[in-house]
């Protein structure tokens, strides 16, 4: 478990190789600095690669979810080589045993109700006991492993329940500093991808707990909305030769 004050020399598993996301690394270990004031986890395996999980108290949580008394799983990612060793299921214990230690009521986290990028795979947690308790118009499900039974469910904020944003006019992008990579492909690469396709670009960055809480988007790493509609949490359609497949202009 990685501490405030192992930061400055270790590394945070997520975006380590790509030089051209050094700024939003270095923003995700200043936001984990703070977080870790809030009771914040951050679980890795002792190697060099995307094989963690992040979370901690729901009422800290950046995300648009009333779940008091639970912990809300952020990002947990298992990757390559690493997948099929049974890691996965050995940090989601970790986390259990560690809601269970601090007399939480469960673990909640959001995932797609299809599967979504740069998200949770909603199956494998249902498989690992989760449940749903919530589900949205835009695709996303809100899902619970109670360690009190008789627990109230957690619930989607009202500002997520229409699956639109307030913007109608081309494109709103909503990210925070919880992704290294969204500082540099929102701002460097979606902004020249729109510009080539005289596109209006809103970039609304989710740089505090509140602002987070109230996103038209559960997925506050990274969502991108066209004419208010929901479309993806897929951060790579800010690429060039990816934005047409994604996103139908009408």
């Amino acid at each position: 478990m990685l501490k405030k004050s192992d930061l400055d020399k270790e590394h945070i598993c997520c975006g380590f190789s790509d030089k051209k996301c050094k700024k939003g690394y270095e923003l995700k270990k200043d936001w984990l600095r703070d977080q870790f004031d809030n009771g914040y986890v951050f679980r890795r395996i002792d190697a060099r690669a995307k094989v963690f999980i992040e979370y901690g108290p729901a009422e800290k949580g950046w995300a648009p979810v009333e779940a008091p008394g639970y912990l809300l799983i952020n990002c947990f990612w298992v990757s390559g080589q690493y997948k099929r060793r049974g890691y996965g299921k050995e940090l989601l214990r970790m986390a259990f045993e560690e809601a269970r230690v601090q007399g939480k009521a469960g673990l909640v986290t959001v995932a797609g109700t299809s599967k979504f990028h740069f998200m949770s795979d909603t199956g494998w947690l249902l498989k690992q006991g989760f449940t749903t308790c919530e589900k949205t118009m835009s695709g996303f499900s809100l899902l619970v492993k109670k360690i009190t039974p008789d627990a109230q469910n957690p619930a989607f904020k009202d500002s997520v329940k229409s699956g639109a944003c307030e913007g109608k006019e081309g494109l709103v992008v909503y990210y925070s500093d919880r992704c290294p990579f969204t500082e540099y492909y929102v701002n460097t690469v979606l902004t020249e991808t729109a510009g080539k396709r005289k596109l209006p670009l809103t970039v609304v960055k989710l740089n505090s707990m509140e602002k987070a809480q109230t996103a038209p988007s559960p997925a506050t790493i990274f969502s991108l909305f066209y004419k208010g509609r929901f479309i993806t949490t897929d951060l790579s359609v800010c690429l060039d030769n990816r934005f047409d497949k994604v996103v139908k202009i009408q």
